[in-house]
């Protein structure tokens, strides 16, 4: 019956071709725009944020804050492209181009704004994302916190990579 639902409602919907191409495009876009002289590092901010985006999304959904009626793949419904590509290219471009900590910050700041008060709430009418037990406000603070987290144990490694050598 999962099946089934998947393929009469969401493949080749409008969602569906949504999502598929924002796992594709903002990759494209980072390819063009990484420094690919610190491609590890960005990487490996990226990676770890990943992780994060992904626990954070399952225990959410799990506990009922909020699911995704569009899936863009049947078998692993967990799999949000959002998760997979929008944030976490969005967060590595603020990492590479925002080197300092104070500056870090700001941006965080403003992408935190940007996605918690305006792209949330165009997935939320897009039908791609549903608020169950969640407000938007909730998003905020959280996206700032990842973000200046996982940056701080990025350098953390960094640094005891450095001395080892």
């Amino acid at each position: 019956m999962k099946h089934q639902y998947y393929q009469n409602h969401d493949l080749f919907s409008f969602q569906w071709w949504f999502l598929l191409f924002t796992v594709i495009i903002p990759w494209v876009i980072w390819w063009k725009l990484v420094d690919k002289s610190r491609i590890k590092d960005i990487l490996l901010y990226g990676f770890v944020l990943i992780f994060v985006i992904i626990v954070l999304d399952i225990i959410g959904s799990e506990l009922q804050l909020w699911s995704y009626p569009y899936h863009l793949i049947h078998l692993i419904p967990q799999i949000n492209p959002v998760d997979y590509s929008v944030l976490p290219v969005f967060h590595m471009l603020v990492y590479q181009y925002f080197r300092t900590w104070k500056s870090f910050v700001i941006a965080n700041i403003v992408m935190a704004f940007l996605f918690s008060f305006i792209f949330e709430p165009i997935f939320v009418w897009l039908r791609i994302y549903e608020l169950d037990n969640w407000k938007y406000i909730y998003s905020f603070p959280i996206y700032i916190a990842k973000a200046l987290v996982v940056r701080w144990l990025i350098e953390f490694i960094l640094k005891k990579a450095k001395g080892q050598r």
